[in-house]
């Protein structure tokens, strides 16, 4: 006979169910795709869909730009905000989902753990790298799995 394990102690992600999907969004098609993916899964979970825009952190070649950039970053959050509203919208007769939105800046990978750690998010959603220099370097979602801290979605 076998020694049963005893239950894990402390906070455990999906215990109940979700409670917090977290999409990340750059306004690309394959994010957008992720998010609406979230967004299914957040309404037939009963979670609240967060989705999050990390505005990206100037490099040393836009540096020079400086305040021009920020400001641009700043309107793609408030564009990427707009166009949410809108499909919850059009969306809003056939089904409902509680979302928030939330925006910082830094690296992408750091932005989306951070707040996947505050938020407790039960899993995480992202689009695939859409960027060529990512099989050099590990797309965000590829770092995301191998932090090994939540359950990843990968959407094409």
């Amino acid at each position: 006979m076998h020694e049963v394990a005893p239950a894990p102690t402390g906070f455990e992600l999906g215990t109940d169910g979700p409670k917090v999907v977290l999409a990340g969004l750059d306004g690309t098609d394959s994010s957008w795709r992720a998010t609406a993916y979230a967004a299914g899964l957040a309404r037939r979970q009963g979670a609240v869909l967060a989705v999050a825009y990390i505005q990206p952190i100037l490099g040393a070649a836009t540096a020079l730009a400086g305040a021009a950039v920020e400001e641009t970053t700043q309107e793609i959050a408030e564009e990427l905000l707009a166009a949410l509203r809108e499909a919850e919208h059009r969306v809003r007769e056939v089904w409902r989902v509680d979302w928030k939105f939330l925006t910082m800046r830094g690296d992408p990978y750091a932005g989306l753990a951070k707040l996947a750690d505050e938020l407790r998010a039960d899993a995480v959603v992202v689009g695939v790298s859409e960027k060529a220099g990512h099989k050099v370097i590990g797309s965000v979602a590829v770092r995301l799995v191998k932090a090994g801290r939540w359950p990843v979605t990968v959407v094409p």
